[in-house]
């Protein structure tokens, strides 16, 4: 896939296997340089547990030049960080059971990452009454459920085009 965002040109290969934690962070950095020229561009993660989710969003902070410990937001809900490059905000519905209850905190955490300029990463956005369509989305899966140490593929799909 070539995407051109910002004046720049980026060529991923999607599917993508990526065979430890640091090639998933490297995904992440990449996606960072991808994604930060557009104020507030929003990532859809999707994944199991355990499919590397935060660990990518580990590697975007480390581009966005945030030295802050990356946890998954799972009890807290949302993050906030701003880097020497930019700002993340760090958003997880997993807990969120009712539709309406993550379409309100993500409709409020939009809102916080354009007044930011910060990059919006959403964990778990199934939990939503319906994916936005302007969002990127990156998908996660383990090789093999039972053995997270054998890798996992990523597909990354573009925000969908006016």
């Amino acid at each position: 896939m070539i995407h051109s965002e910002g004046g720049k040109t980026i060529t991923f290969a999607s599917p993508r296997q990526l065979a430890d934690p640091v090639a998933t962070r490297a995904l992440g950095a990449e996606l960072a340089q991808l994604l930060r020229p557009a104020a507030t561009s929003t990532l859809l993660l999707i994944g199991d547990l355990g499919a590397g989710k935060t660990c990518l969003v580990q590697g975007i902070a480390r581009a966005l030049g945030i030295d802050e410990p990356i946890t998954s937001p799972t009890f807290a809900l949302a993050q906030h960080y701003t880097g020497r490059h930019g700002a993340l905000v760090h958003l997880d519905l997993y807990r969120l059971e009712q539709p309406a209850a993550a379409d309100e905190l993500l409709a409020q955490e939009e809102e916080n990452a354009r007044e930011l300029g910060a990059l919006l990463a959403v964990e778990w956005p199934e939990r939503l009454s319906s994916l936005p369509g302007d969002g990127w989305r990156l998908e996660l899966s383990l090789l093999n459920p039972t053995d997270p140490e054998q890798g996992r593929i990523a597909v990354i799909t573009p925000p969908a085009q006016p």
